[in-house]
């Protein structure tokens, strides 16, 4: 399996946020690539979070894809099947964890994680940032489930 370093993830925000058209190009080529996966995140699954979570949860999923597939290659269309099977197996794991403490909580997905980067990366990004708060703190371990089976699904 190829590694998806935090290069590589740099990489991908910075064009996605700097280059006129680039957030809308992958978007694009993502919905032509993963179909399912990129309607899932727009699913009556996350009705409960805010329109800035669903935003944001895009907007990281995007980076995991793109990144990805720099690395890994395009992978298959994902089905709904799969998606299922992913968070059920990670929401498995995170119910597993004793501590209420989210990076605690989290920390069990490191341990021999083949994509370590791509998990730090969402960890990091649904920490808080107390002056703007993006992600409540109810809804940072369902957006992590989400990241980290994305990140299944892709690499």
């Amino acid at each position: 399996m190829a590694f998806v370093s935090e290069t590589v993830i740099d990489h991908h925000i910075d064009r996605l946020e700097t280059t006129p058209g680039a957030y809308e190009a992958a978007l694009s080529q993502m919905e032509k690539e993963q179909p399912v996966l990129l309607a899932y995140f727009f699913s009556e699954n996350f009705d409960l979070f805010t329109h800035d979570e669903r935003d944001y949860l895009q907007y990281l999923a995007l980076v995991i894809w793109s990144a990805a597939r720099e690395v890994c290659g395009a992978k298959p269309p994902v089905n709904e099947d799969q998606i299922s099977e992913a968070e059920d197996r990670n929401w498995e794991i995170l119910e597993a964890a004793r501590s209420h403490i989210f990076r605690e909580r989290v920390g069990v997905f490191f341990e021999n994680a083949p994509q370590e980067d791509l998990l730090a990366f969402a960890e990091d990004a649904l920490l808080d940032d107390e002056d703007d708060p993006l992600v409540s703190k109810e809804g940072r371990e369902a957006l992590f489930v989400t990241l980290k089976s994305v990140v299944d699904l892709l690499t």
